[in-house]
């Protein structure tokens, strides 16, 4: 089997001013795996290099390459594998890298583009810093480059000549005189008011408007394609990264009026509490400021014990009962700071209930949760209701009538994905408007054991695709199990995870209540 040695008498340094193969793909090649490390295989040989994270992984692989090139006195071929894709490159002795497309061509990094233009006669020009590619024939019209900006005011702008044997030396510029502006006509025709007025309708906007989607695509920034892209080679995204960057746009869009999910299950320790913190974690962190998590239980609900709190002990029933003032044309917007408590790190707000006392002791009504829905419409553009377990409860009822989105949270044990399952059944029964907020909802499959087979999860998730618009499933992360929650302590996965279904629940707030 031919190896990177193999290749030494094939190659002869560089031509046109791009390295040359110097071995065949089955000479050098690496493999970057999940975990970060990376595999080197060497004339059969495999060698393991315990890097923990990719970026590492790719500076280790363009060190040994060049040190093999330093070796074989030319540019070698290594061939990397990721998750992503696989790709050729070719690194010289320097550790220049090229990128090696499928169709042979070469796409220089700067490293390698910058040693070429300090050999080249015309990129000494003080003048221009770039060096003038070659032109496709002599009848090419001559082109211009920038003058030196230091000097704008002194300096003429330059003329390369593109034909053969031009622009040897910076001396073969030619040096184009300053043109004096033309006279202004000896008389002009006077228009008269009409004419200017057709000529205003007529004409075209000066200005230009963009929407985010019709923009030029970003380039690649994870992967093996964004450390090309540091590199200077501008790739573009791979389908996941294109797929995360739409959920990032979907959750960061902001609708006229203010909006209102619901988290629901029947069954206490669904998961409702964790999924209405990082739905709102992941709303604020990508959408911006004016998002409320509203804990809305009547029977000690612990939104306030998984948040951090503020500098004071305020509740919802400080709101109601600061409500008049806070709906006033006296009120400001930094008013309602003192009944509700900031998350510092994920940027939302929280409006907690009084876990302590009993339900008898701080019964809120039908009427009071408009009272207080009103006040948070008003403060918040997006307001995230953490529900408790009665659905018979008035609380309960009158929050699903100020639903705009409603979230079924369940884990993978049975009661709770049947618990989600026949709350759905009864919306589906209640009246037209319920009927279509649990035809349109977004299922959270939270896989709160660790052990739980995967077979088990598929079943929940496949089950719920029957029932709800959407599901997402979140894997099991340590950092959901106990004490306050962060979106930024969990997982690289779990992350991504939220985020799909945070997205998964915008594409619902579109159209509006």
């Amino acid at each position: 089997m031919p190896t990177a040695r193999d290749g030494v008498d094939d190659a002869s340094g560089t031509e046109g001013g791009a390295m040359r193969d110097s071995s065949n793909d089955d000479g050098l090649h690496a493999t970057i795996h999940p975990d970060g490390s990376v595999v080197l295989v060497i004339d059969e040989t495999p060698r393991t290099i315990p890097t923990t994270h990719a970026e590492d992984a790719r500076r280790e692989i363009v060190k040994l390459t060049a040190e093999i090139a330093r070796q074989l006195g030319a540019p070698t071929r290594v061939i990397v594998t990721e998750p992503d894709g696989r790709w050729p490159l070719l690194v010289d002795g320097d550790e220049n890298v090229e990128y090696a497309a499928p169709d042979g061509t070469r796409h220089p990094t700067p490293a390698a583009a910058s040693a070429r233009a300090a050999s080249s006669p015309v990129s000494s020009s003080p003048v221009s810093s770039t060096p003038a590619p070659a032109a496709a024939s002599t009848g090419d019209a001559p082109r211009l480059t920038r003058p030196d900006t230091r000097h704008a005011a002194t300096q003429p702008m330059t003329v390369i000549d593109p034909s053969p044997g031009a622009g040897a030396s910076a001396a073969d510029a030619t040096t184009a005189e300053p043109v004096e502006p033309s006279a202004a006509p000896a008389a002009t025709e006077q228009v008269s008011a009409d004419d200017f007025a057709n000529r205003r309708a007529q004409r075209e906007t000066f200005l230009t408007s963009e929407r985010a989607d019709e923009r030029e695509e970003d380039p690649a920034t994870r992967g093996f394609r964004g450390a090309m892209t540091r590199m200077g080679l501008r790739m573009a995204p791979s389908a996941d990264e294109r797929a995360e960057r739409a959920d990032q746009m979907a959750v960061a869009e902001h609708w006229p009026g203010p909006r209102t999910i619901a988290v629901v299950n029947g069954k206490g320790g669904s998961g409702k509490t964790p999924t209405t913190i990082l739905t709102a974690a992941v709303f604020a962190r990508f959408g911006g400021a004016g998002v409320l998590a509203w804990d809305n239980n009547q029977t000690r609900g612990t939104l306030g014990w998984r948040t951090e709190q503020g500098p004071h002990e305020a509740t919802l029933h400080d709101m109601l009962e600061e409500s008049d003032h806070l709906l006033s044309n006296d009120a400001q917007a930094a008013d309602v700071a003192q009944y509700v408590h900031h998350q510092r790190q994920d940027r939302f707000d929280v409006l907690r209930s009084q876990p302590i006392a009993l339900a008898e002791e701080q019964r809120v009504s039908a009427k009071d949760v408009d009272r207080i829905h009103a006040v948070a419409a008003r403060y918040y553009r997006l307001i995230v209701m953490d529900s408790g377990n009665d659905e018979s409860d008035p609380l309960w009822r009158r929050m699903i009538d100020r639903t705009d989105q409603l979230v079924v949270a369940t884990t993978t044990r049975d009661e709770h994905a049947e618990a989600g399952a026949l709350l759905l059944d009864a919306l589906a029964e209640r009246d037209e408007r319920s009927a279509q907020l649990a035809a349109n909802a977004v299922t959270v499959v939270n896989q709160a054991d660790q052990k739980a087979p995967m077979a088990e999860v598929k079943r929940v998730v496949d089950g719920y695709r029957q029932l709800t618009r959407d599901v997402v499933h979140v894997p099991f992360d340590p950092a959901m199990i106990d004490g306050h929650l962060h979106y930024s302590a969990l997982r690289p996965a779990t992350q991504r995870a939220w985020l799909a279904a945070t997205a998964a629940i915008a594409r619902g707030l579109v159209s509006g209540p």
